[in-house]
């Protein structure tokens, strides 16, 4: 299989089991975390329904991270509403190395593809989580109600 046909490969594996809700038992799906859910898989991972738990623990599936999410914890540490221990970069570095993630690049393409999302508000750091799974054929893992009825990108609800 051709390296472009890889991402289509996961978005069509994702898509097709998105109604069914069951990911359990696929290899080599591509998952890009919501902020939240990279929170909760590194500090509180049962606050992840277990099918969700299931499938993030299943070293055949790739976790992605958007950068996007790492400015989003970095307003929550400036605002007081979170706090890292060691310091901020030290604990994005070593949460990327334990739970074995994948950095998603912030592009001109992810951005010019928010445009192209059907969201449902206005909130620009989803808006970039959403467009980079787009652009990237990653299937979103969110708790986020208003991004799991995206219909533009494959979506795994943690619920």
């Amino acid at each position: 299989m051709g390296a472009w046909l890889a991402p289509l490969k996961s978005w069509a594996i994702s898509l097709a089991h998105r109604e069914s809700g069951r990911l359990e038992g696929l290899a080599g799906v591509k998952l890009l975390l919501d902020t939240h859910i990279w929170l909760w898989m590194a500090l509180d991972p049962n606050r992840l329904a277990s099918r969700v738990g299931k499938v993030l623990d299943d070293p055949e599936n790739e976790l992605w991270l958007s950068s996007i999410s790492v400015w989003e914890l970095r307003v929550l540490c400036r605002t007081g509403r979170f706090r890292t221990l060691p310091e901020l970069p030290v604990w994005v570095a070593n949460t990327m190395t334990e739970l074995k993630l994948i950095e998603a690049p912030l592009t001109v393409e992810v951005a010019l593809a928010i445009s192209e999302l059907n969201l449902p508000h206005n909130d620009r750091a989803d808006g970039f989580i959403a467009a980079t799974a787009k652009v990237f054929g990653l299937t979103l893992v969110t708790a986020d109600e208003q991004l799991v009825q995206l219909t533009d990108i494959a979506v795994l609800p943690n619920r």
